[in-house]
């Protein structure tokens, strides 16, 4: 057994996974406007990327311990092919979100693969190699969000080639995993049952708290990632960058887990994360100049960067006979609300915050220009090169009979009604007038729904303080180790 290969083939399937959530990210504002996807649809497309990692998880970590960990990242490659592929082929909102789905699945089954194999490779020192195995999570999203970046640079723009990046890391993990011989399970080794891993899992207090901060420090970090680029594009930045910073930072301080491992207890860690996340999200929500984003952005990194494997690292030292089903349950719990709660949330959100101030004069006349020069182009475009016209045409036409009807201008429906203008292909002169009145509009709304994230981190500021004040008393941090 090759333990040094055995790493180093995890962080890059972690690589896979994080490429998948950023590439993802980064093509939502342009699955919007090709697809006309109002931002409750691209909310479920980004939480499928989300939720299917905890079905995965949910499923198959139970199981780590009797089908082993090879087979659980073979299954693993074969879904992050398969997933990429049906994306970059997608015909609309149900084959796009199929493709995140099971991409997304892929990506719970290395977390359930990897994150026991690390927790065997290192039974010792499991938060700190946690921390480094998973500095490739933002550290993937830096490599994939770059990539991106630079495609956009040299005039390389379709969504598909983004999305086929993810391709790259999955056939290098391949190479240096399938054919590996891999080490039992923690718990296999120290002979722990599998009704004694479902009794620690579920049968401790302490465990069910971690499941519950599990989905809230998630929710705080992944929630605002899916949208910081979508939300900062539509307000004229280059969302794809403060999305790459933010996450090199990350990547960073993963890095030098070791240090802080040693000076703060992980409770002590959890604690300072969540007062610095909190911070940072109400000041990213502000918005303002180039320079107070990044501002916000850095503090924003330094709370999220060690929520996720601290909260791992924590379970795995305190309650080790929870085994792989507790790791497992941790991710799947964290990407299950992040994915079927805080990403459609905050979209929600944003919908109705951004329609809130779309000024209903401007708009009124910006879509009726729209009507008229739809209606004219579509005329002259009879053929399938006028889809998008008559499709941009339809939801004009609708909004405009509902504001005759009722004299308002109906939400979400408008929002997506200018983004089909948009997008259509149309000449008009409207479109740029279209675009400088939706733009500022939708970052208002995304920063609005960063917000209401603020009050979580408050719910984590007193249970982590209450923990880490119970660690102090009784004598400091210790964790259990198996036999």
């Amino acid at each position: 057994m090759d333990a040094k290969r055995l790493f180093l083939g995890s962080c890059v399937a972690l690589i896979a996974t994080s490429v998948a959530f950023a590439t993802i990210g980064a093509v939502m504002f342009a699955l919007k406007g090709e697809f006309v996807l109002n931002n409750a649809q691209v909310g479920w497309i980004g939480g499928a990327a989300l939720w299917g990692f905890a079905v995965s998880q949910l499923v198959f970590a139970p199981l780590c311990d009797n089908l082993g960990m090879r087979t659980l990242v073979r299954l693993a490659f074969v879904c992050h092919l398969g997933g990429a592929l049906i994306m970059i082929f997608a015909g609309g909102f149900a084959t796009l979100f199929a493709g995140a789905l099971v991409i997304s699945m892929a990506n719970g089954l290395v977390e359930a693969a990897c994150n026991p194999l690390v927790a065997a490779l290192y039974p010792d020192n499991k938060t700190v190699k946690l921390n480094q195995f998973h500095v490739w999570f933002p550290g993937g999203i830096v490599l994939g969000g770059l990539a991106a970046f630079a495609l956009d640079e040299v005039g390389i723009t379709a969504w598909q080639i983004k999305v086929a990046l993810i391709l790259i890391p999955t056939v290098a993990y391949g190479v240096l995993l399938l054919g590996q011989r891999f080490p039992a399970t923690e718990g296999v080794r120290s002979g722990v049952s599998m009704g004694e891993m479902f009794r620690a899992t579920l049968g401790t207090p302490l465990m069910l708290l971690m499941l519950l901060c599990m989905a809230m420090t998630a929710s705080l970090e992944l929630g605002p990632n899916r949208w910081v680029p979508a939300v900062l594009e539509a307000g004229g930045m280059a969302g794809i960058l403060v999305l790459v910073y933010v996450n090199g930072i990350m990547a960073v301080m993963r890095y030098k887990a070791s240090a802080v491992v040693h000076r703060l207890s992980p409770t002590g860690i959890l604690l300072a994360s969540a007062v610095l996340s909190g911070l940072g999200l109400l000041w990213l929500s502000a918005g303002g100049s180039a320079v107070s984003i990044f501002a916000a952005a850095t503090v924003f990194a330094l709370g999220v960067c060690y929520f996720w494997p601290t909260m791992l690292g924590f379970v795995s030292e305190r309650i080790p006979r929870s085994g792989a089903l507790g790791l497992g349950l941790m991710g799947t719990v964290g990407m299950a609300v992040v994915g079927l709660v805080t990403s459609p949330w905050m979209g929600g959100i944003a919908d109705r915050a951004a329609h809130e101030v779309l000024a209903d004069d401007q708009t009124f006349v910006v879509l009726v220009e729209a009507g008229g020069a739809l209606q004219s182009q579509s005329l002259r475009s009879p053929g399938p090169e006028g889809d998008d016209l008559r499709t941009a045409l339809d939801l004009v036409t609708g909004v405009l009979e509902t504001y005759n009807e009722e004299e308002v201008l109906p939400p979400v429906e408008t929002a997506n009604a200018m983004r089909a203008f948009i997008e259509s292909g149309s000449t008009s002169p409207a479109v740029d007038r279209a675009r400088a009145i939706l733009g500022p509009a939708e970052n208002h709304g995304g920063l609005i729904s960063f917000r209401y994230l603020v009050p979580v981190s408050l719910v984590l500021v007193v249970i982590f303080g209450l923990l880490y004040l119970n660690e102090r008393r009784s004598g400091g941090y210790r964790p259990e180790r198996l036999t």
